[in-house]
C-alpha cells in the first residue's frame, strides 16, 4: 500500500523534476490510499492557480485510489504524531493515514525528511 504527500501529487500534477519517483504509486491505484486531507490541499493549490478544470481532473484522479477519511481515531492518532514528529496538522494526518493502514509514504516534503520508513525525495 502507498500514500503519496499532497506535495508529490502535485509535483506529479505539474511534471516537476521529482514527478519520476511518484508515478508508480499514484498509477498503482489498487495499492493506493489518498487522505482526503491531501485531497483539500491538491485541490486547494491547483485552484489558486485559477485552474477550476484542472483541479477537478486532479480531484477525479486521486479518487482512483481508496479515500480514507479523518475520523476520530485517525485524528487522535495524528494529534500524537504531530507531537513526536513536530509535524504540522495536514503532514500528521497523511502520514498517519500511512502508519495505520501499514502504508509506504512517498513525498518530497522536507518535514518528513529524518522519519524512517518514509520515501523522501529532496524537492529540486
Amino acid at each position: 500500500m502507498n500514500v503519496v504527500d499532497s506535495s508529490a501529487w502535485i509535483e506529479f500534477f505539474v511534471d516537476g523534476a521529482n514527478a519520476k519517483y511518484f508515478a508508480k504509486p499514484i498509477q498503482d491505484v489498487d495499492n493506493l490510499l489518498v487522505p482526503t486531507i491531501s485531497i483539500y490541499e491538491v485541490f486547494k493549490c491547483i485552484l489558486k492557480q485559477g485552474e477550476i478544470n484542472q483541479a477537478l481532473q486532479a480531484v477525479a484522479l486521486m479518487e482512483q485510489g481508496r479515500v480514507i477519511k479523518l475520523d476520530s481515531h485517525l485524528a487522535l492518532s495524528a494529534a500524537v504524531n504531530s507531537c513526536e514528529f513536530k509535524l504540522p496538522m495536514a503532514d500528521s494526518i497523511i502520514f498517519t493515514t500511512a502508519k495505520l493502514y501499514g502504508a509506504h509514504l512517498w513525498t518530497q516534503d522536507v518535514d518528513f525528511k529524518d522519519i524512517a520508513g518514509v520515501h523522501y525525495f529532496e524537492k529540486k
